[in-house]
């Protein structure tokens, strides 16, 4: 999982707070304005953010596990991602451990969700994100929840997104009720 500079880090972090409570392995890879937007956006400390995570690795570190195919993970998801990200990634260009490990997982066959938050999208950002929705692997999720579930509040709208970036992974949870179903969400990843 990574976590870029762009608006709506707090979807990364409870990303990251749902994965843990669910016991999944969480490899996190902080920018280094992903780490200045936790503190500009969120009331969260770029350490508490840390604490959420089994591993983490610094953004410049190209030595990183998750930086090598012989590295056995599920895939990635890159909660935001900005669009100086999507452009390396869809360009190749591998810049930074975030991008390698994004490019490592396309390589590799293995599922990369990229969640983009930007408005309005230029034709270049588009172009970029239809790049790389060419690649079977890799889906484009932008940071739009539902409202099908009748969210109460600002969590319920995260908590929406959050649970779809889990579903790409096949990761059971219960962060908002689904289309047809009658119960209320439960609080509980």
């Amino acid at each position: 999982m990574a976590i870029t500079g762009a608006s709506g880090v707090i979807y990364g972090i409870r990303t990251l707070e749902a994965l843990k409570q669910l016991k999944v392995e969480t490899h996190l890879i902080l920018s280094e304005w992903g780490e200045k937007t936790i503190s500009i956006e969120t009331d969260n400390t770029v350490n508490y953010v840390r604490s959420l995570a089994t591993r983490v690795y610094e953004d410049d570190n190209m030595a990183a596990p998750v930086s090598s195919g012989s590295f056995k993970v599920d895939g990635m998801a890159i909660v935001p991602c900005s669009m100086k990200t999507l452009a390396s990634i869809a360009n190749g260009f591998d810049d930074s451990l975030i991008s390698r490990a994004a490019g490592v997982c396309i390589k590799e066959s293995r599922k990369l969700v990229v969640v983009p938050r930007e408005a309005p999208l230029s034709k270049i950002h588009l172009e970029n994100m239809a790049k790389l929705a060419d690649i079977n692997n890799v889906v484009i999720m932008p940071a739009m929840p539902g409202f099908y579930h009748r969210p109460k509040n600002m969590e319920d709208l995260i908590d929406h997104v959050v649970g779809k970036v889990l579903d790409q992974f096949g990761i059971e949870h219960n962060l908002f009720r689904r289309w047809g179903e009658n119960n209320q969400p439960t609080k509980n990843a």
